[in-house]
């Protein structure tokens, strides 16, 4: 596979995350974080986004809420390069009535090599880190080569 750059900001465009049992974690977690926060972008599924603005007084970008298809909606903003970093609290004992589509959120944002922090201890060693607040070049899978590998292999293109 070829691979190829692909850069982020030094103001990231974070998406924030969480399940209904994890939210007041999300959300403290916030609160202890607002002063890293405040310095990037925000954007997060419809009801955490609403309970972060309230609690943080910031601006943030909403979709769905998850089970609504936030979480796809998500996934496919990070698809398309507006999503820098995850940072998804999801309950790992509880299970979800959208698993698939938190399932397919994780695995694309793997796809395409953005930091995802699932706990507040991940979540603290990476804001913590000088990448966050500079500019930075992720080294992703060259899919256009991907894809025209794919066409040229299809019969009449279909």
């Amino acid at each position: 596979m070829e691979y190829t750059r692909l850069g982020m900001r030094a103001r990231k465009r974070v998406a924030l995350i969480a399940h209904d049992n994890k939210k007041d974690d999300l959300l403290r977690w916030a609160r202890e974080n607002r002063d890293a926060l405040t310095k990037h972008e925000l954007f997060s599924t419809g009801t955490t986004g609403e309970l972060l603005e309230k609690t943080l007084g910031l601006t943030v970008g909403k979709v769905e809420s998850g089970p609504l298809g936030g979480d796809l909606q998500m996934g496919a903003r990070i698809a398309q390069g507006e999503i820098d970093f995850l940072v998804f609290f999801w309950d790992p004992l509880e299970p979800q009535p959208h698993d698939p589509d938190v399932k397919a959120l994780l695995r694309i944002a793997v796809v395409w090599n953005i930091p995802v922090a699932c706990d507040d201890a991940s979540a603290d060693f990476m804001f913590s880190s000088p990448l966050m607040s500079q500019e930075y070049a992720r080294l992703v899978p060259d899919y256009q080569s991907y894809r025209n590998r794919r066409l040229r292999e299809r019969p009449n293109g279909g």
